[in-house]
């Protein structure tokens, strides 16, 4: 048996204990097993360039952050567009995996790799995909790995701001990562305590958020810790198109819509206000416990998928047991949070605010 890994995308904490557990299953099980890895995701298939990998490659490698074959974006839009020479980044792809021998191909990645990996299949390649993004947006599956540990990763990151926060006084805003799905910013907004979270689904008043920071000082509060969604969108934006917006922003002269409502929350409530972009330390990093269980379960059940023959699929977590579903059934799609869901409303009968 012959079968390669790369991994897609944005890193994440999981992608090394995945692929280890993908490895010593297959190792644990088979007689003869080959693998190789692919070089920056899907750009090292397009160039063919297969690096073989031994059994110690993958020992020591569950608490590992990052990736040991490293990760780049490559754009599902451009898969198809013919290059110098008249091939497609597609045709490459699949020469590769013929040329190299595959049995099956192990694609570690989020949305943008899962549609890529769906159109691998439809080429006749053998490929199995493992869901893998901190935005937790990837349909058909309860969960994704890597996201356990940004949402402990933020939390822990909402909880110093709001020593420093309660010290001065001030109302902060705390940026964290989810451009289309806000299910980081909720997981970590409740778990850190923030008095409001604001997400991609539910379009917020800024009047609203504002009259809620005075509140909250009005009520006795020392400060207001607001845990923003990068994409959150103001009510008014909301019926436009993220192009749109941003068009609107620039022309406005604002940067992120955090800053922009910091800088009106200073000048309407007078609370003294700061805004913080927690950025990519939300993704580096060891694996949570959680996390690298997970992570266990995923690999080993992928390599055992491999080893049936059952190709043309990913992943997936659903009602607590490891599953899979079809590559074309959740290729392109996304897993939004419920403006009106259990969690949503379980956090406002509590008194946070989402700003609507």
């Amino acid at each position: 048996m012959k079968v390669g890994i790369l991994t897609g995308g944005g890193d994440c904490a999981g992608l090394n204990a995945v692929m280890r557990a993908i490895a010593l299953n297959l190792y644990q099980n088979e007689k003869n097993v080959e693998i190789v890895g692919f070089r920056d995701g899907y750009a090292g298939l397009i160039r063919g360039e297969a690096v073989p990998l031994r059994r110690a490659d993958f020992e020591g490698i569950l608490r590992a952050g990052g990736t040991i074959l490293g990760t780049t974006r490559t754009p599902f839009k451009l898969m198809s567009v013919p290059e110098e020479g008249g091939a497609t980044r597609l045709a490459r792809m699949v020469a590769a995996y013929k040329k190299c021998g595959l049995d099956c191909l192990f694609t570690l990645g989020g949305a943008g790799t899962h549609k890529t990996a769906a159109l691998l299949c439809a080429e006749g390649c053998n490929v199995i995909g493992l869901p893998k993004t901190i935005d937790n947006d990837i349909y058909g599956t309860d969960v994704t790995f890597g996201f356990q540990t940004a949402v402990d990763v933020a939390t822990d990151a909402l909880e110093r701001v709001r020593t420093t926060s309660e010290s001065h006084g001030r109302t902060m805003l705390v940026e964290i990562m989810g451009n289309k799905a806000g299910w980081l910013t909720l997981h970590a907004g409740i778990a850190g305590g923030a008095d409001i979270i604001l997400l991609p689904e539910i379009p917020f008043s800024v009047d609203k958020v504002c009259a809620a920071v005075t509140a909250g000082y009005a009520a006795g509060k020392r400060c207001n810790i607001i845990a923003v969604g990068e994409g959150a969108v103001v009510d008014s934006e909301a019926p436009f198109k993220k192009r749109e917006r941003v068009f609107i922003r620039a022309e406005r002269g604002e940067t992120t819509v955090t800053q922009h409502l910091a800088e009106i929350i200073q000048e309407r409530t007078g609370a003294e206000t700061r805004a913080t972009v927690l950025g990519y330390i939300q993704r580096g990093g060891e694996p949570c416990a959680y996390d690298r269980v997970l992570c266990t379960r995923l690999g080993s059940f992928a390599a055992q998928l491999c080893r049936r023959g059952r190709f043309g699929v990913t992943v997936a977590v659903v009602g607590g047991r490891i599953t899979f579903n079809a590559l074309p059934d959740i290729a392109g799609k996304y897993k939004f949070v419920d403006p009106n869901g259990e969690i949503v409303r379980a956090a406002e009968e509590t008194g946070v605010f989402f700003g609507r």
